[in-house]
């Protein structure tokens, strides 16, 4: 067996085991209240809307609508995302993520209410989340800058739990805010060198507003009622994101070994076996060395004797 052919074999299992094994660069965004990026992708339920559909046009890599992160910031985020550029966190592939709209889908919320934030996770990282909400006057027919937003979060949590498959936050929303405004979330990874962004689009109202029923509820901050096509209420916002009321596990017990990452130890476990068969069966069809003295079996063709080595 030749070298071309061994690596030929080896090419083709790798080929067949490796691009099942390969883990998705994506690993989270906020559901609730929605994002502009969950809202647009595959997975969410505003796809075809009017500013989803421009913001694909514009450029939004929303088959990963989890993936907006920046390698590097660590903690300097007004430094390295520019204003104008928060939504897509500076990167090209999600620049529609930061058009200028007032017909982004919108969570509606109660003003100054306690509030469950979850953040859909599809890799698990550790991390501190800080949550930033527009201020008063905020205008969401312009570009979103840093000095619109909060100069410090109105939430930080480090290491939330993990429950079905989203972070869960529980805190309290800014009180005073009406109207239209938008919550900003950075998430900073501990285990990692990366950094994620998002906007999520909110209707704020005032308690008063409220009935007392609804107050009480749990989730107090959100509307149950049917929302316009361009509002998403808390109850259905991301139907296939919806929680269980499970007990939760901290993120820094979830094991880093399962599902895409599994598969990958598999298919290098299964190429470095086919590798070590084909160099074996290699050696075994080496010819043995002939010892001095044995009569060759090779006739000579001339003399029709044969040889003694």
């Amino acid at each position: 067996m030749t070298v071309r052919r061994v690596l030929v074999a080896v090419a083709a299992v790798a080929a067949t085991v490796l691009p099942t094994a390969t883990p998705a660069a994506a690993h989270g965004a906020p559901t609730n209240p929605m994002s502009r990026s969950a809202a647009c992708g595959p997975e969410g339920p505003h796809a075809s809307i009017p500013a989803c559909r421009a913001a694909v046009r514009a450029g939004a890599a929303l088959r990963e609508w989890d993936n907006v992160r920046v390698f590097g910031v660590a903690g300097r985020d007004r430094e390295k995302i520019p204003d104008g550029e928060l939504c897509s966190g500076g990167l090209s592939a999600y620049q529609g993520l930061d058009l200028p709209r007032a017909d982004w889908p919108a969570t509606r919320l109660t003003a100054g209410a306690t509030f469950t934030f979850r953040y859909r996770g599809t890799i698990p990282h550790r991390g501190t989340f800080r949550l930033y909400a527009t201020l008063p006057g905020y205008d969401p027919q312009r570009r979103l800058t840093w000095d619109d937003l909060s100069p410090r979060p109105f939430l930080t949590i480090t290491d939330p739990p993990l429950r079905s498959g989203s972070y869960q936050m529980r805190g309290q929303l800014p009180a005073g805010l009406t109207g239209r405004h938008l919550i900003y979330t950075v998430w900073q990874n501990s285990d990692s060198p990366d950094t994620y962004y998002s906007c999520s689009d909110v209707e704020f109202r005032a308690a008063a507003e409220v009935p007392p029923a609804a107050r009480a509820s749990d989730p107090p901050a959100a509307e149950a009622a049917t929302p316009k096509p361009s509002v998403a209420s808390d109850a259905t916002a991301v139907p296939a994101f919806t929680a269980a009321r499970d007990p939760g596990v901290p993120v820094a017990s979830v094991t880093e070994l399962g599902g895409d990452d599994l598969r990958l130890v598999i298919g290098g476990v299964a190429v470095t076996a086919v590798l070590v068969a084909v160099l074996a069966a290699m050696r075994l069809r080496r010819p043995v060395p002939v010892p001095p003295g044995r009569p060759c079996e090779v006739r000579n063709h001339r003399a029709g004797r044969r040889r003694t080595w």
